[in-house]
């Protein structure tokens, strides 16, 4: 696996677990790992959640992008 590789990897990931996270905590469901992001308040834990989708989404987007043929 080379270095683009693993931001795909990586960005997929964050955006599919801050998606499922968000889609679960409507619905009062938590994965155990991410139950820290509840305990600063459930307003901030729903920021970090859509953080983590927009943060996947970018890297994905840059990553992909050709930058030579721009």
């Amino acid at each position: 696996m080379n270095k683009k590789d693993i931001i795909n990897l990586f960005g997929f990931t964050l955006f599919i677990l801050g998606f499922l996270s968000l889609m679960f905590s409507f619905i009062g469901i938590q994965f155990s790992f991410l139950t820290f992001l509840d305990a600063m308040g459930y307003l901030t834990g729903f920021i970090l959640r859509l953080l983590m989708v927009l943060g996947g989404i970018v890297l994905l987007f840059l990553n992909n992008t050709n930058w030579k043929e721009e």
